[in-house]
This record gives structure tokens, sequence and C-alpha cells, in this order.
């Protein structure tokens, strides 16, 4: 079983300590204040953190997968009865644990439901999004061609999504500003 070997572990404890030491740094001082006051309990909070769990995977998850190919540490691929299972699989568990939350409103801000759950929904959203795209290549073309020409797909689709991870985020108060002002004056 790969999920006793303490190297399948390194992975999600890397992305799971990284955001934790950003959680810890933003509650545990002056920027808990910023942050409350400008996203607390909102959509723009939930892009922001999964954004946040996005890009933090994609980083651990390229460093791991450079020092798999170049046998750099205790790093390796995982495999069950013979078969490598890519980080894919783990995204799109990931995605469906998730998905399920939202149906069940889990941490949505609806009554009774978990601030903080609802928090780590949404850096969870970002990681299993993060291990899906990163090998969209694979998905594509149905063969593992991570290191080959056709894995650039996977940089091209994860840069689409972070970008619009970021207009979602950055761009809100000038979307929000259109639909205000196409909407104006208007009556049903």
């Amino acid at each position: 079983m790969p999920w006793t070997h303490r190297t399948f572990w390194i992975g999600p404890l890397i992305i799971g300590g990284i955001l934790a030491a950003l959680v810890t740094l933003v509650s545990g001082t002056r920027l808990r204040h910023i942050y409350n006051a400008r996203l607390a309990e909102s959509p723009r909070e939930r892009l922001f953190l999964a954004s946040l769990g996005f890009f933090t995977a994609v980083l651990v998850v390229r460093g791991i997968t450079i020092a798999i190919r170049n046998n750099f540490g205790p790093f390796h691929d995982v495999s069950m009865g013979g078969r490598h299972i890519h980080h894919l699989v783990w995204g799109i568990l990931l995605l469906l644990l998730s998905g399920y939350g939202w149906l069940l409103e889990v941490g949505t801000g609806t009554p009774g439901s978990l601030r903080w759950l609802g928090r780590l929904m949404s850096m969870t959203y970002g990681v299993a999004a993060a291990l899906t795209l990163d090998e969209f290549a694979l998905w594509l073309n149905l063969r593992d061609v991570y290191w080959e020409r056709e894995g650039r797909e996977s940089f091209e689709a994860m840069a689409l999504f972070g970008g619009i991870l970021a207009i979602g985020l950055f761009g809100h108060p000038f979307f929000h500003g259109i639909f205000r002002s196409t909407t104006a004056g208007k009556t049903d």
C-alpha cells in the first residue's frame, strides 16, 4: 500500500505545511484585521484561498516531479500493483470531495456552516485543481506526455485556470461596476 510508505506523505505535508504557515502568519499578526476587513466571508475570500492553494500546490508538485525525474531526495513515483498512480488521480478525488462538501453547503456561510471549514474547502479546491491540471496533457492525449512536447498543454491549462482565478479575485470591483452600469435604470 503506497499510503503506508512515509515518502507518499511528503507532498501533501509540504503543501499543507506551507498553507498552515501562511494561515498562522495572517491569523497571528496585524494582517488578520486587514484580512477580515477585505475578504472575510465573501466569494472573494474563497477565490483568494483557492488561488493560494492552487499556486502553492503547483510549485510543490512541479518541484517534486522535477526531483523525481532527477532522482533527487526521497521522492519517487507512487505505484499500486505495478501501476503508476498519477497525481491527477488525487486531484480528481479532492475535487470530488470539495464538490460534495459544497453540495452539503459545508462552510458556505449558510446558518450552521463552519467558517474555518469553508476556508479549508476553498484551499482544498485550489490544491485539487492544481493536481488535476498539472496533468491536463495526460487526460487530453490519453498517454503520459508529462516530459514530452505535448506536456506543455498542462502549463497552458494551469496558466489559463490561474488567470481565471486572478481575474475573479482582482477583477471583482470592475465586473461589479460593469454589471451595475448595464442594469442601472432597467426594470423587470
